[in-house]
């Protein structure tokens, strides 16, 4: 008799059951082995022919969490195959079927063992292990088996989640509407498949800031499912984060290989607001945990819950030397509700409301915190009656935490040490290897969004991949392996770094850093097969790079006067910033056209909306920029820019409006709610405002003089002519590189007027020598440098309008020697990418890594291994040479653009030196010691927010020509990213100045 298991909820309305034959291919990740195919091959074992499934088998005592995933993938063939495969835990039968169980708790497994038909050996004891394989002949009456056996019941299901994945059912099909290609006849190679054991032991995720996009999307969805009240306090708490929604958050968690959640916290409490949340994620096969400031499992909205009507005020404060007594009856209560289910608990205690706790001086916080971890072991072992350590903990360093620990504070060793970043994903300490291991093991705690100071960063994705693999392979270098967690926010937009972070927390080895390519690529093809997967694969990278090298919630209206942070004036920073975006966005939608229709959705979701909301949200800004710049000098095309920056802003709501109310048939309602607009604060605005709502940052509008009127402004300057007083000067024209400059003219007047633009010399070209002018125009200057006489030369342009004349200097510089290797310094700097170093020196103990993209402009370069010691520079000591022609002597300064590395080791800094030619190295501290906590925290906040450190040496040229600018390896940590020789001509900008000419040659090494 068939036991009684309901269906799957995959419905084929739910579903695409074929798309074009051009996305048959399946892609299962970077590194991982196919072994589901369509093609009959010797010894395969038939999942489904003629869309017909083969039957699942298992046995009648398997885990609940096993059973759940199995009728997952019942819908998950139908999916695949049109058909549903029966699910029986009866007698197997049948020519060929499927036996899914777990090691110790399926009968099938054991008699196939025991009959030596199946050898599972290597298989006991594992951690969260499968193994997939074809048994022919099994049973009799069965030619073929397809057995996945899993060491426990996390390994059996993610033997089946990967099986899922093979046929090709996104981990994402879900919550990203990734739909299921059909497949006839899918088949399974012969042999033994597994993905082994996972390198980190929790892997999981924390959502956070779930208000107002996660919050809302809830309420609308699932508030009112929940009918179960409260067991403290009887009442029905249902915010919509409930049950029915976390069952598809554990599938996620599942099916892409991870085990551990902290839940939505700041308006909800996981165990209180409905009982079956934390019955469900134990059967499920999910470890529960709280966060870093909710100690033994008690959700900090809680406390308000039920502590607001004890009698007298400082009663309900949150505070252990007020009211310790009954904190620890209070916490008793959330140790006891818990039972026997998977916990990790998070002891410790901050202040109310995730603030530092308390006013007093450290080392008196250090006492009174010291007490509540002793106390609230005690605690744990008054309701569990076993040894505290037989319960596991954690302690998160987060914050001032952190400086307690540094400043000698110790918790007993069986304890999980939590370490976490600086909220913008630069781990703050790691562990010191001299010392010996602490049996509790080591955690990170990671952030892809953040709710705080200086700014959130919350609406879409601006994780770059190569900033996430540098500092997470330097944790797991450093032993960090027992704990990682990730604050994702409102989980979505962030759905392609999550899959990164699980898939390098399962094993990091898989993923060097040259792989992220690739990855990416593979990843693509997994939602959207394989025909654009380069495509898409280059979109998410390039996207993902734009935001990270500045936030969005961290981009205000450029100051023209102080360039931030992008300059309006210099190096076309600003414009070229939106160039880069709208070009990438043309590029997305040109594919979007060629999608199939059963695309649309998946599409919008992981790669068109990031793209066109960025690249608009950016242009919006350089209007609103603009709008100010051309105000102060009287444009009427200020009013135009105003005009331009309201429109792109109403444009912004439509782009959020169809992502939460048509995209998906409105399954996403409210997902894209988070501010994104006008901030001022971490905590302000309250809604998207334009950025002219910054303070006196109004917008300007020009009112027309009469007439006509006209002005010019050039490249390189934030002045105007005539009003200004001195010359109008273009930057330096040299031949290294051949570039042209811009002059704009534009009108002040209500009347349009003619102008002429006429050349001292007929080598200096203007593109437009005449023309009118109703509003603006923009003319280029360029040089004929087969015509140009040797020297320097200066060279007017002369515009003539209807007030008179602007001359404006051009200075053509036609004596700088062709050069034959190296970079060339003209304009008086010379700008040069880390990845195009002339020489390449490893040391003995030490070499260097290219991190492909691992820097805002291009890639990055760090020591390997990073866990090695510091190097002292000297002759064969590591090191990168950059050859640089310099056409005179005297004092230069080089600008040392490094990624914003945290000193990981407390107190010993993070240092490179540098030199030129054969001088003494200078050694230099990107991360020098700052004892005040407070302040310590506003740099490193400002270093992170920036994406970069630039640090300044000084040094002496003694005679022209080809130097070597040399870059050391002291800590290999240390991850540098470009460097600038400034001869006095670097001006103010974000990305510090474009890379100069070079002349390419191979580099040595």
């Amino acid at each position: 008799m068939k036991s009684n298991i309901k269906k799957a909820g995959h419905g084929a309305s739910k579903r695409v059951l074929a798309i074009a034959a051009c996305l048959l291919s399946v892609s299962v990740g970077y590194g991982q082995t196919t072994y589901v195919t369509t093609t009959k091959s010797p010894g395969a074992f038939t999942l489904a022919t003629g869309s017909r499934p083969a039957p699942i088998f298992t046995g009648s005592g398997e885990y609940e969490g096993v059973m759940i995933a199995l009728k997952s993938f019942q819908g998950d063939v139908k999916a695949v195959t049109g058909n549903e495969p029966t699910l029986s835990t009866d007698k197997a039968s049948g020519k060929s079927v499927i036996i899914i169980g777990t090691l110790g708790k399926n009968d099938l497994l054991d008699q196939l063992v025991k009959s030596k038909k199946l050898n599972l050996s290597g298989l006991a004891g594992k951690n969260e292990m499968y193994y997939s394989q074809v048994v022919n002949n099994p049973m009799p009456g069965i030619e073929s088996a397809l057995v996945i056996a899993g060491s426990d019941k996390r390994g059996t299901i993610y033997g089946i989640y990967e099986l899922s994945k093979q046929m090709g059912v996104s981990p994402w099909y879900w919550w990203a509407d990734v739909p299921v290609q059909h497949k006839s006849n899918v088949y399974v190679l012969p042999g033994r498949h597994t993905d082994g054991e996972p390198a980190v032991h929790y892997r999981g995720i924390f959502i956070n800031d779930e208000g107002p996009s996660f919050l809302g999307w809830a309420r609308a969805k699932y508030m009112g499912q929940n009918t179960k009240p409260s067991l403290l306090n009887g009442k029905v708490m249902d915010n919509g984060v409930n049950h029915f929604l976390y069952e598809h958050m554990f599938e996620l968690i599942l099916r892409l290989k991870g085990n551990f959640l902290w839940p939505a916290m700041w308006n909800n409490a996981f165990n209180d607001d409905d009982p079956d949340n934390p019955i469900l994620a134990d059967k499920m096969g999910v470890v529960m945990g709280t966060s870093h400031h909710e100690p033994m499992t008690r959700a900090q909205k809680e406390w308000a819950r039920y502590n607001a009507n004890l009698p007298g005020a400082d009663s309900k404060k949150w505070d252990y030397s007020l009211n310790g007594d009954i904190l620890k009856e209070y916490w008793k209560t959330g140790i006891a509700r818990n039972g026997n289910k998977e916990i990790l608990t998070t002891i410790g205690m901050r202040g109310d409301g995730d603030a530092p706790m308390g006013n007093g001086n450290t080392k008196e916080l250090m006492a009174l915190l010291q007490q509540v971890i002793k106390d609230q072991r005690q605690s744990i072992a008054d309701v569990t009656h076993k040894d505290p350590s037989q319960t596991p903990q954690v302690w998160a360093l987060y914050k001032e935490v952190q400086d307690y620990y540094d400043a000698g504070m110790r918790v007993p060793n069986d304890i999980e040490l939590l370490y976490c970043d600086d909220n913008w994903g630069n781990v703050r300490r790691l562990p010191d290897l001299s010392e010996p291991k602490n049996p509790g093991g080591y955690g990170i705690y990671y952030h892809f969004d953040y709710h705080g100071g200086p700014r959130n960063y919350q609406w879409v994705n601006s994780n770059p991949l190569p900033h996430a693999w540098e500092q997470l392979h330097l944790a797991y270098e450093y032993g960090v392996q027992k704990e990682w967690v990730v604050n994702v926010g409102d989980l979505k937009p962030l759905e392609f770094p999550i899959s990164f972070f699980l898939d390098y927390a399962w094993n990091p080895n898989r993923y060097p850093a040259n792989s992220l390519e690739k990855y990416t690529k593979d990843w693509a093809a997994q939602q959207f097969g394989p025909e654009h997967a380069a495509e898409i694969a280059h979109i998410l990278t390039t996207y993902a790079k734009y935001n990270g090298r500045r936030k969005p919630e961290l981009v205000n209206p450029t100051n023209v006067r102080t360039s931030t942070p992008y300059s309006l004036s210099n190096y076309r920073e600003f414009e070229t910033v939106v160039a880069d975006y709208n070009k990438l966005r043309d590029e997305t939608m040109a594919l979007s056209k060629k999608m199939p229709a059963q695309y649309k959705d998946a599409f919008y979701e992981l790669v068109e909306h990031p793209v066109i909301a960025s690249a608009n949200f950016n242009e919006m800004y350089l209007a609103t920029s603009k709008n100010k710049w051309y105000g102060e000098q009287g444009r009427v095309s200020a009013n135009d820019e105003q005009a331009k920056a309201m429109k792109l802003f109403n444009k912004d709501a439509d782009i959020s409006k169809y992502y939460n109310d048509t995209l998906a048939n409105g399954k996403w309602q409210h997902m894209m709610d988070e501010i994104h607009i006008g901030y001022v604060s971490w905590t302000e605005p309250r809604a998207n405002k334009l950025p002219d709502a910054l303070p006196n940052s109004k917008f300007a509008t020009v009112t027309p003089v009469a007439g006509a009127e006209m002005g010019v402004s050039v490249e390189g300057s934030v002045n105007y002519w005539p009003k200004a007083e001195e010359a109008a000067v273009l930057p330096e024209f040299t031949k290294y590189p051949a570039t042209s400059r811009y002059i704009d003219i534009f009108n002040r007047g209500d009347a349009s007027f003619n102008y002429t633009a006429e050349s001292g010399a007929p080598y200096v070209k203007v593109s437009a020598p005449k023309g009118n002018i109703d509003h603006q125009s923009r003319i280029w200057v360029s040089v004929d440098w087969a015509k140009a006489p040797k020297g320097t030369n200066k060279v007017p342009v002369t515009i003539t309008g209807p007030n008179g004349k602007v001359a404006v200097q051009v200075i053509v510089n036609n004596s700088i020697p062709t050069p034959t290797s190296g970079f060339v310094l003209t304009n008086g700097y010379a700008s040069m990418e880390a990845t195009h170093y002339s020489k390449m020196v490893n040391g003995n103990k030490v070499k260097w890594l290219v991190l492909p993209d691992r820097g805002r402009t291009l890639d990055g370069i760090e020591g390997t291994p990073v866990t090695a010691s510091r190097q002292e520079p000297g002759p064969g000591d590591a090191r990168l040479e950059y050859e640089v022609n310099i056409a005179d002597t005297g004092m230069v300064k080089l600008h040392v653009y490094t990624a914003p590395s945290v000193d990981p080791t407390h107190g010993k800094g993070l240092w490179y030196a540098i030199s030129i030619d054969d001088e003494k190295p200078q050694k230099v501290n990107i991360d020098p010691l700052i004892d005040d906590w407070r302040r310590a925290e506003n740099v490193m906040e400002a270093n992170s927010a920036n994406e970069a450190k630039e640090l300044i040496t000084t040094h002496y040229i003694t005679k022209p020509g080809k130097h070597v600018v040399k870059y050391w390896l002291v800590d290999p940590q240390v991850v540098l990213e470009k460097i600038v020789v400034d001869k006095g001509g670097v001006k103010t900008s974000y990305l510090g100045a474009p890379e100069s000419y070079r002349v390419t040659a191979t580099a040595k090494k």
